[in-house]
């Protein structure tokens, strides 16, 4: 297996998403508020380090599960297809959930949270759990994957804020929490929706390995229409936080509704026309553009608010 192929393997986009959000509040988000932190760059490195340890894990058995399904959903990117590369896959499965879950536990006692450690034992059981079992089951599936990529987030909070809280700063460290939360919060909203497209999106290959996505159980087009009724939460909601929260700060507000809002707007009418297997692969990349696009609001608030001052 070539590195290309290895990094294919663990969909490094993925990680590299992942990674650059746990970096935006730590070095952006906190410093912006003033919420105190537990650890230091090397450590802080550390929990990127083992976030990505298991997710890739998560990435690789995924594909393990997933070759008959992808010889037709994608057949040009199947990667794992004979049992040597099968058996070595399996090998950096292992040893990437030993080293996440490893330095997990260096960090839950740096901290003086041993127990901490049960949050990355059980996201790397919950995605060997979801690739075996639970993505063949309609909505569960994907409120699991969604929630998960959630916890990559509040991991931050768990590790960086929670350790931190004193007596003095306990106010500001929940407000700092409550943010990572908000932005778990929205961040699981659109990754459901996006979860659902690629159900559409593969939903030959998954009829193949006898799966019961709901595209399967109700068909291409009333998927479709669930997608489009359940978008009205987040554009509502995000519009709704948007104008609460950022009414005094109109750079925020603006980018929050013509950057991030406006083309979740484009992905609904898009949705409404959406027949072939082309415009969902489409529809999934501009979601993952948009949850991008609204990460970034770190960004902005953190300028808008230091201008502000």
């Amino acid at each position: 297996m070539s590195v290309g192929n290895f990094l294919q393997l663990i969909r490094w986009k993925n990680l590299l998403m992942i990674a650059l959000i746990q970096s935006l509040f730590r070095y952006i988000y906190f410093p912006t508020f003033s919420i105190a932190t537990a650890l230091d760059n090397l450590h802080f490195g550390l929990l990127i380090f083992a976030t990505l340890c298991i997710a890739a894990a998560g990435n690789i058995i995924n594909d393990i599960y997933d070759i008959k399904a992808d010889k037709i959903n994608k057949p040009t990117k199947v990667l794992v297809i004979h049992s040597g590369a099968t058996k070595l896959a399996n090998h950096f499965y292992i040893i990437l959930n030993l080293i996440g879950i490893s330095v997990s536990l260096y960090l839950s006692i740096h901290i003086g949270y041993a127990s901490f450690v049960a949050t990355f034992i059980a996201t790397a059981l919950l995605l060997k759990v979801y690739s075996t079992f639970l993505k063949k089951k309609p909505i569960i599936g994907n409120m699991v994957v969604s929630l998960l990529i959630s916890l990559s987030i509040l991991i931050v909070g768990f590790f960086d804020i929670i350790p931190a809280i004193t007596e003095e700063n306990g106010v500001q460290q929940y407000f700092g929490f409550g943010g990572l939360l908000d932005y778990a919060v929205f961040a699981f909203m659109f990754n459901f929706l996006r979860e659902i497209v690629k159900d559409i999106e593969d939903i030959d290959g998954d009829i193949n390995l006898n799966m019961n996505t709901l595209p399967i159980l109700i068909g291409r087009k009333r998927s479709r229409n669930v997608i489009f009724t359940l978008s009205f939460i987040p554009l509502f909601l995000v519009t709704f936080y948007s104008f609460s929260n950022f009414s005094k700060l109109p750079f925020v507000l603006a980018y929050m509704l013509i950057v991030v809002m406006l083309p979740f707007l484009y992905f609904m009418s898009k949705l409404l026309y959406a027949e072939k297997k082309q415009d969902y692969i489409f529809l999934s990349r501009l979601l993952k553009l948009i949850m991008l696009l609204g990460m970034l609001s770190i960004i902005i608030i953190s300028i808008s608010i230091t201008y502000a001052e």
